[in-house]
Formats: C-alpha cells, structure tokens, sequence
C-alpha cells in the first residue's frame, strides 16, 4: 500500500455534520458523502425497505419449500439473558431507543457505505464501557467464537484504518456501529439484533431451535488479506481445480479493472457486488459454471468454498447449514471476475437457492490505490428465497401459531 488518499495533500472538506453520521433525509449530509465518493450511486436503502418483502429470487417468484421450521441446535438462551443484562444496564432514554418491534422495517436499514449510516439502536462508542461490554456479550453469545472473533477483529481494523488515515476520529473507528434489538428477548417468541456500520453489517434471528444470520456483510479496507485469507486460498483452488471448458464457464469476466466492466459492475460503494445493502429484492439468474458440471473431487471443493462464510454459526445450525447446501450442490453456480493469480484481486459468487455468498476486492475510499487490490475486501451472505432475516420462518411461524 502507498499513499493515502485522506492522509496527504490537498484534502476535502470535512464532513458538516456532528458525529459524521448521514441521515438518508439530510440533503446537505449526502451532498458532502458524494464529495468524497464521487458519483458512486448510494444503495436505495430506505426506498426498498418500505416494499414487500420478496427476497433474493432468480425470476422474481421465491421458490417455496426450501426451509422448514424445526430444531437445528441452536440456543438462543445465553444471548437472551445476555440482552436482558443489556437493556437492564441502559438508563431510560436509551431502553426507549434500544429496541424495536419484531417486524421494524429497520432491520432493512443498513448499509456499509460510509457516513450514510441509518441511526436506530444506539451507537456503541457512546455507550459506557459497561454498556458496550453488555452490548458486545449478546453478540458473542449468539455467534461461534470464531465469528465473533472475526467481527471484533474487523471493527479493531476500521479504527486502525482511521488512525493511518489520520481523518474522520469520530466515525472511522472501532465502535462506530449502531447496535439494535428487536423483539422481546426469550425463549418462546422470536427475536433477534443487528449490527451495522462501515464493514460490518450482522443479522441475527433466533426462532426456537433455529437461528439465521444473514445479510451479513464483512470487510477491510485496511489488512483484509490476512482477515479474509481463508476465503481467497479456497476461491484459488477451486479455480485451479477446473479444466479449461470449466473455467470459461465460470469466468463472467476476465478484467477486474473498471475500464474493461461494464458502469454498474465498476461502482465505488457496491463494486461487483449485486446483492449489498437495498437490494434485498434484487431478482438475480444464476450465472457461471454449474455444480452438476463438476466432477466428484471439484464439488467438495465447491462445498468448500462456503465454509468461511458459515464460521460465523455455532457448531450444530452450521452443521445443518452445510449439509442443506450440500443438498443443493447440483444447482449451485459459480461465477468469477478477474484472474486467480496470487497476489491479485477477484470476485466470485457462489449462488445456490439457499445460500448466496459474493467475494469482492476493492479500490480505495481512504487508501490510494485507483484500481481493487486484495487488501481491501467487501463480502456479503445471503439466504435467497425469502430466507434473509429469518423471514420465510417466520412466515411459517406465524401462520402456525398465530393465524
């Protein structure tokens, strides 16, 4: 890395705002995001929030009967008492912002682009420490330790990623994530909490026996090589396990740089990446080479690729989450940007009908580097069909119980 865009020579304007946050309906604050994103298209967040909800889809139409209610391991029981200690441990004004009904439209509002942050939940760094521990403790008693880990460890590396810059010390930091509850934390009734802000946006719906994580979107701009190595080693070797009619199945396009992608693949905020922040209906055809075109030992390879993507579940639903998209091998494709060289950068997505999971190196917002480089990784996880947010479950759940 050489240079930084933010740290030397002429600078732009600070952003007018107090905490650097956006608000979607602050005419002036989006002015000044676009200043330093140049003509980067923000994603429609807070329009696509207000649609039905469809889900990921290849045609428009989600296919039905791909998740079914049941018990998959899960416990929600350490996170909830966690998130009762939580709220027990906020004064009155804040217990009135930190939580929300089950069925908010804010769990649609989030967004990696940064400064244009939604502000529901509170924000961590203005927090008590106690407080925040209280916060962090719900979200480590819902994750595997490994994706709590992964998490912390992202959020460390946007505030490194302010301090290198040596700009934006009240909003590119280590708790500048707006944290929210929603629903009544139990054992019973549905509930769950996200986590959003730059780099980092987790979902998490605990139903009975059951938990769902998506959308989840990870990234660095700031050492994501070695955040993200796991990912890239197994993208490359799935890559150089195929023979050369496979390969061009799979290559979408063969250039990761802007000038050879077409506008909507070459964007600052969502770069290759279809299915990021207002795009939970994003009708989406699968594209690449597919998982019946694979021979034995390439399909464990695909089945592979996803197992960073599942680290963040505990032990048993990512157990079951594995074994259901093994399931679906046969129509799962893979398709690749880019070449798989090492040292460059590359995306993929891998598509199946249960879970979508796109892989993306990108330019740099704060670092110079005009063209992506694999320090700077943006992923994102999803349930297609409905599954984001645990909402055909609760589609089910409702119509079982409450009908």
């Amino acid at each position: 890395m050489t240079g930084l865009y933010r740290g030397y020579g002429p600078r732009p304007p600070a952003l007018p705002l107090k905490r650097g946050t956006v608000d979607f309906t602050d005419d002036a604050g989006v002015s000044a995001m676009l200043q330093l994103l140049g003509d980067a298209e923000l994603p429609p967040v807070e329009r696509t929030a207000r649609e039905p909800f469809v889900g990921i889809t290849t045609n428009g139409t989600p296919e039905r009967g791909l998740f079914s209610l049941g018990d998959e391991g899960a416990s929600g029981a350490d996170a909830a008492r966690a998130a009762k200690d939580y709220l027990a441990g906020l004064d009155r004004r804040q217990r009135s912002l930190a939580a929300l009904p089950i069925d908010a439209d804010e769990w649609q509002l989030w967004s990696n682009a940064f400064l244009t942050f939604p502000e529901h939940g509170l924000l961590l760094q203005e927090l008590e420490d106690g407080q925040r521990k209280a916060a962090f403790a719900v979200i480590e008693a819902s994750l595997s330790p490994a994706g709590f880990a992964q998490a912390r460890e992202a959020m460390r590396l946007n505030g490194a990623l302010g301090e290198l810059v040596g700009a934006y010390h009240d909003t590119l930091t280590e708790y500048c994530y707006w944290f929210t509850l929603f629903g009544t934390p139990g054992p019973e009734d549905p509930w769950g909490w996200q986590l959003q802000g730059h780099h980092i946006d987790l979902h998490c719906l605990f139903l009975g026996g059951q938990v769902v994580l998506t959308p989840a979107f990870l990234g660095s701009e700031f050492e994501g090589e070695n955040l993200f190595g796991e990912h890239q080693r197994l993208a490359r070797e799935f890559m150089d396990s195929l023979d050369t009619a496979q390969r061009d199945r799979a290559l979408l396009y063969g250039s990761m740089l802007a000038a050879d992608l077409p506008h909507e693949l070459a964007g600052a905020v969502d770069g290759r990446h279809r299915t990021g922040a207002g795009r939970d209906n994003i009708v989406l055809p699968s594209a690449g080479l597919p998982g019946d075109a694979l021979r034995p030992g390439q399909r464990e390879l695909l089945l592979r690729l996803a197992d960073p993507y599942l680290a963040n579940l505990p032990d048993a639903p990512r157990a079951h989450r594995r074994a259901h998209v093994e399931r679906h091998l046969d129509s799962t494709h893979l398709g690749w940007i880019g070449t798989w060289e090492e040292g460059a950068p590359f995306y993929y997505r891998f598509h199946s009908p249960v879970l979508l999971v796109e892989y993306d190196n990108h330019p740099g917002i704060f670092l110079d580097n005009d063209e992506p480089e694999p320090f700077h990784v943006h992923t994102i996880v999803r349930t297609p069909n409905g599954g984001d947010y645990g909402k055909d479950l609760l589609r089910q759940h409702y119509a079982r119980h409450h009908s």
